[in-house]
């Protein structure tokens, strides 16, 4: 009686588990027949990546090789981690990898603060003319070409440019500022300010949409100012966004630019301004160095990566992290 009773339980259980996994794998149809058009949506994107992005990288494998056109990419000879050697074993790759540093850690630490203060300026402002018109102003640079806004500021910081004009006129003489190292850094960094922070700021302006304005009534009831509502109400409410950006701008360490460089270098300053992606550009493309740059490129990414990975951790630990 009592093995029948057993039987029968067991029984139920398999009938049971076998309906719960028919209803699962009935409510898994149901969902991806559902979600057809979002998969065919989503095609073109995966198509994109996988041609554009994830085949070029099968590339690097010349990084390895001693490569040439005649032999080809897969018929060239291996060398192993000799491209690595010579490009650690040369003063002047040292010198680029560090220029490129550098630049690109003076531009997150100067830069990024500028975007989220001009945002919060620009959220203050009631006046809705007045607000147009200064983001108007701030986000035009970012639609020109480096080329332009490189040739705007050769001219103006130029021997015979409207800065010298002023200063020839306080000093008495003319000061190069694109032939000093420190000058030519800070006009850099001026650049990349001036061109890119409007249009970042859009980020953080609408992540300033998402907080509550019954904190800041209440704040204001409270007797908070406007600095004391900025510290305890706006930079928590955007700090998710504020890591977010921050990680993607670590992420952006070693890619100094090539165009804002290439456009402001000249050979007297070339100590602190060449940096990889100008010298893979001299020597990769105009030398026909290709496994030597290969390796530079592919240093370069694993840098990034590891940077990224980093700023991650770090975020992560605050609760903020990106995954």
């Amino acid at each position: 009686m009592k093995a029948n009773t057993s039987s029968e339980a067991v029984l139920r259980l398999d009938t049971s588990r076998q309906t719960g996994s028919s209803r699962r794998r009935f409510w898994q149809t149901r969902r991806f027949k559902n979600n057809v058009p979002l998969w065919v949506m989503f095609v073109p994107v995966i198509a994109f990546y996988m041609i554009f992005k994830y085949t070029p990288m099968l590339g690097l494998v010349i990084a390895f090789k001693d490569y040439t056109f005649y032999e080809g990419v897969w018929g060239s000879r291996w060398v192993g981690m000799d491209n690595f050697t010579n490009l650690f074993t040369q003063a002047q790759s040292v010198q680029i990898i560090r220029n490129t540093l550098v630049l690109s850690i003076l531009s997150v630490l100067v830069s990024f603060p500028f975007p989220i203060a001009l945002a919060i300026m620009l959220n203050e402002v009631r006046n809705k003319w007045f607000k147009k018109s200064v983001q108007t102003l701030v986000y035009l640079p970012y639609f020109f070409s480096w080329v332009i806004v490189g040739g705007l500021v050769v001219t103006i910081f130029a021997q015979t440019g409207v800065a010298n004009a002023v200063v020839e006129k306080l000093t008495g003489q003319a000061f190069p500022f694109l032939f000093k190292e420190w000058s030519w850094v800070s006009i850099f960094l001026g650049s990349g300010i001036w061109k890119d922070a409007g249009f970042n700021a859009i980020i953080y302006l609408a992540a300033l949409t998402s907080i509550d304005p019954s904190l800041y009534e209440a704040a204001s009831m409270d007797g908070a100012g406007k600095w004391k509502q900025i510290r305890h109400i706006t930079l928590p409410g955007i700090s998710p966004t504020i890591v977010i950006m921050l990680i993607l701008a670590m992420g952006r360490v070693m890619e100094v630019g090539f165009d804002h460089v290439y456009v402001l270098q000249n050979s007297i300053v070339s100590g602190i301004s060449e940096v990889i992606s100008t010298y893979i550009y001299a020597i990769g493309l105009q030398g026909g160095q290709f496994s030597l740059t290969a390796a530079l490129g592919m240093f370069d990414s694993l840098v990034a990566l590891t940077l990224v990975l980093i700023s991650n951790a770090i975020a992560r630990r605050f609760n903020k992290g990106l995954w």
